[in-house]
């Protein structure tokens, strides 16, 4: 064999060129190495859905004659690092050109380029065929733009691909966005789809990942996984989506609720980040359910912007502004994460449901992450860094190249305003309003100070308080600042005194 082709743990695309025809003279290589498990402390269902996934494709690749050097993680020839393994494999199969598909993280990007340019034999880096737009196509688009908003990127992408255009080139419906009318309270029906995906035992390889001393944190779940294995699991999941959940997922988008951590988000994430399946697949299916009339056109043009807007955008983002975008911190916070973000154990019942699922079902859905963990982060003032290692480490669908740009700059503000218009926090009113976690808490939703008080309220008006000098000029905290004037002394005072305790005693929440 002359020719090494590296593919990496999220790079399962089986429609990729690659492996359009059968090659005697390649070697396919996917590694399960400690660089990737140890990076940041990962949850238990996260390395063994990617660990599984990889496994599978291997066994595809096979099926099809490609051949392939599978090198697990308890092989004793495995090395602790990507490189160390090729410096093996290169020497042993006496290999003459190396190539790789783009990696998705800079980490990774880096380490790559680097060792190719090194290796004194023909090297090169092929494109993933999965996103939609290049690498540095974002930064180009916002080259002579002030800002950089989501929106333009956003309807520049649905013209280009002819996304829920209309033949005059206006929108559908006459309206590019429909977010206004994606913000409804669940009143309980209708019920939650049934969660149809294959349940997978994956005890045999947990035990492997362990015995290997790899650290993880939350449930495993090894003796029923549900995430997909490969494609056909991820379009069956797909199909469910579009079938159950799509119609009523632009009402309920923004919803939480204590008796369905689910609702209608389809939980394609994972198998997008993987590329078991293609974001034009998952939008040309959401755009076929509304033109056959069974998906609203709010629901669908909501979901899509998540993909064909959100997903593209934040990767344009993370390109153009890494690496020094990984420490963004505008608000200079660094405290300690609180034990209880790996417990769950609080007494704050909405951080509780949502920690909690996510400690058991390694996802939550963009809500529970923005507007109650990253909400009461910010509010805290806890390190965005070791709340963007957290991000990435606790949810299945995390990558750096998605998590960090909506970690440091949608969550935290940690970028002073380049993606987000505003820093996205609130008081108990927005979590009372949009879900059902303040029945039975302990605190109060409707109290600003006191023992009993919900802890939001307190350290949202303190926030703004403390912040007036960077924020108080956003026009899009007019309405706030102007109610935080009209209070009282006594009131401010005492909203400060609370959340001065509070930020104090994060461990007894």
């Amino acid at each position: 064999m002359s020719r090494l082709r590296l593919l990496l743990g999220d790079q399962l695309n089986i429609r990729h060129s690659w492996f359009a025809s059968v090659d005697p003279d390649v070697l396919y290589v996917l590694m399960e190495v400690r660089q990737e498990t140890d990076y940041v402390l990962h949850h238990a269902q996260k390395i063994l859905a990617i660990f599984a996934a990889m496994r599978d494709f291997a066994r595809q690749l096979a099926a099809r004659g490609h051949r392939v050097h599978y090198l697990a993680i308890d092989d004793p020839d495995n090395l602790p690092s990507l490189t160390a393994n090729l410096d093996r494999l290169l020497g042993q199969h006496r290999i003459k050109t190396f190539e790789y598909q783009a990696p998705d993280e800079w980490r990774l990007d880096r380490q790559l380029a680097d060792y190719a340019q090194g290796l004194g034999r023909p090297s090169c880096m092929v494109d993933s065929e999965h996103f939609l737009t290049r690498r540095d196509e974002a930064a180009s688009f916002f080259a002579t733009r002030s800002r950089w908003t989501m929106e333009p990127f956003y309807r520049h992408l649905r013209g280009a691909y002819d996304v829920l255009m209309e033949a005059s080139g206006r929108p559908a419906g006459g309206r590019w966005n429909f977010d206004t009318e994606n913000r409804k309270r669940w009143p309980g029906r209708p019920a939650e789809p049934p969660d149809v995906r294959k349940t997978h035992d994956h005890r045999e390889l947990w035990a492997v990942i362990t015995a290997a001393g790899v650290r993880s944190f939350g449930a495993p779940h090894a003796h029923d996984l549900r995430w997909p294995l490969n494609r056909d699991e991820a379009l069956q999941q797909l199909d469910a989506f579009v079938q159950h959940a799509l119609p009523h997922f632009g009402d309920y988008q923004d919803a939480m609720s204590a008796d369905a951590s689910r609702l209608f988000h389809s939980l394609l994430s994972f198998a997008l980040n993987v590329k078991l399946l293609s974001p034009r697949e998952v939008i040309d299916r959401a755009q076929a359910c509304w033109q056959a009339g069974a998906a609203p056109l709010a629901a669908v043009e909501g979901f899509i912007r998540q993909i064909l807007g959100w997903r593209e955008y934040v990767r344009g983002v993370y390109w153009a502004r890494m690496p020094g975008y990984a420490g963004s911190n505008h608000f200079g916070h660094g405290r300690a994460l609180p034990t209880w973000f790996w417990t769950g154990t609080t007494s704050m019942n909405c951080l509780h449901q949502a920690i909690s699922k996510s400690l058991e079902q390694a996802h939550a859905h963009h809500i529970q992450r923005l507007m109650l963990i990253g909400n009461f982060a910010l509010l805290a003032g806890l390190d965005p860094q070791a709340l963007h290692r957290w991000y990435l480490g606790i949810y299945i669908d995390a990558f750096e190249w998605v998590e960090l740009p909506n970690t440091l700059g949608m969550s935290q503000f940690a970028d002073g305003g380049l993606l987000a218009t505003k820093p996205y926090v609130s008081a108990a009113a927005y979590i009372h309003r949009m879900g059902d976690y303040c029945t039975g808490c302990r605190y109060r939703h409707n109290q600003r100070h006191g023992e009993r008080a919900c802890p939001f309220n307190a350290l949202y008006w303190d926030f703004l308080a403390r912040e007036q000098r960077l924020l108080g000029g956003n026009p899009r905290l007019a309405m706030p600042y102007r109610l935080l004037e009209r209070m009282p002394a006594a009131e401010r005072s005492a909203l400060r005194e609370r959340a001065q305790a509070l930020r104090q005693n994060l461990e007894t929440l």
